[in-house]
């Protein structure tokens, strides 16, 4: 997909009064944040992207996608490539509205993430190659919001009887762990990498696992910090900052408790 057809995101300084109803936009590689007072539905079209919702974090890539509530303070940033999403802008509910947005404000936090049927993406795919073409149209951007939101109407009713049905998958979060292991990691941003609400995740978690999402982060962490001295390349202090600990203090306290010695103990231990 082409950067110059592409709207950029913009910042939070920028006041825009009447967004597009459907717009195409490259996000940032870095995270951002922002709030507005109107719904949005966002579909990933290329790379990756991570988005967190009110606590709620989630990767979006091509075929799924999250529902903006209105008022909900949001992060967002491209992680993998470039990551061009899709945006539609949603009016303030009226009576002449179909039920649809009125369903999506008041979805639960836990719900906001999606994934498309392959028909739905090959007609998004369509339009989206239209909006390339003419990405300043404004009577083409409203027919693409209101095709796009009547296709989503069943599609949303679907997504609350999956929901229903969502196991715990612990290779979705060793993935998602393994991806954003130098950074801090939230229960709600596991809990979101498999579409479970917070509370179900930490009870289905401890009941599958004996342990808590916290000691479970905490564990890969500290493979990952053995691996890397193992590799005996670089400081401690990196080991720690690679390893996604706040401090080498921190990781040194860690480590010694799981593994009864320190990280220094154990670099000496393979030099023998």
């Amino acid at each position: 997909m082409s950067n110059k057809t592409m709207i950029q995101l913009p910042s939070n300084n920028d006041k825009i009064l009447s967004p597009m109803p459907a717009e195409l936009v490259t996000l940032p590689s870095h995270m951002a944040c922002h709030d507005h007072s109107y719904t949005q539905i966002v579909i990933g079209l290329k790379g990756q992207a991570e988005f967190e919702v009110n606590g709620y974090g989630n990767l979006v890539g091509p075929g799924q996608g999250c529902v903006v509530t209105s008022g909900s303070d949001h992060a967002f940033g491209g992680v993998i490539g470039q990551s061009d999403i899709l945006v539609l802008n949603m009016p303030a509910p009226n009576a002449e509205d179909p039920l649809v947005l009125e369903r999506l404000n008041a979805l639960n936090q836990s719900d906001v993430y999606f994934q498309l049927d392959n028909q739905i993406q090959k007609l998004i795919q369509m339009l989206v190659a239209e909006m390339q073409a003419s990405p300043n149209d404004h009577l083409l951007s409203r027919a693409c919001n209101d095709t796009v939101m009547a296709l989503l109407h069943r599609h949303i009713s679907a997504l609350h009887i999956s929901r229903k049905e969502s196991r715990f998958d612990l290779e979705a979060i060793d993935r998602y762990i393994e991806r954003h292991i130098t950074y801090k990691i939230s229960v709600a941003q596991l809990a979101g990498s498999v579409f479970l609400g917070e509370s179900q995740f930490h009870a289905l978690f401890k009941e599958q696992l004996g342990i808590t999402p916290h000691q479970y982060v905490l564990g890969k962490r500290i493979d990952m910090a053995k691996r890397l001295i193992e590799q005996g390349h670089i400081t401690l202090g990196q080991v720690a900052e690679l390893s996604g600990f706040s401090g080498q203090s921190t990781f040194t306290h860690s480590f010694t408790r799981l593994q009864g010695i320190s990280p220094s103990q154990y670099k000496k231990q393979l030099s023998y």
